[in-house]
């Protein structure tokens, strides 16, 4: 096997595959609920705030999230990938309000407040 090559044996999990395929792995997100908005958490290392996309569409949240640039190794071990990454993710009825996406530390955070919604929108991402 080339070191360049992944390991297909070590990537198991379907974003790694996904990964070295060159396609967008599906993102793991943690989504709560607090008294005024939902709050979603998806990692996203090795991206920046400014390649991040985030579109509301009624109770849909889409996101995806490109690389500058592709790091091309000679792994001697390669077992994850870093993006691109995309999911899509329904949200409970009733958070349709305004919407703010923040970026630190290789987590995209994506706050709704409560309210009626509906209009496809999409939200800026900003770094703190």
């Amino acid at each position: 096997m080339s070191s360049t090559e992944p390991d297909n044996s070590l990537m198991a999990t379907e974003g790694g595959a996904q990964a070295a395929a060159g396609q967008p792995q599906q993102v793991p997100v943690n989504l709560y609920e607090t008294e005024q908005a939902i709050v979603l958490v998806a990692p996203l290392p090795g991206v920046m705030a400014d390649d991040i996309a985030v579109t509301v569409d009624g109770r849909t949240v889409h996101l995806a999230a490109d690389l500058r640039t592709k790091a091309v190794k000679d792994y001697l071990l390669h077992e994850w990938h870093y993006g691109p990454y995309e999911r899509t993710v329904e949200v409970p009825d009733g958070f349709g309000g305004p919407a703010e996406a923040t970026f630190a530390n290789g987590q995209l955070a994506l706050r709704i407040e409560r309210g009626e919604g509906g209009e496809r929108r999409s939200v800026e991402v900003t770094r703190h």
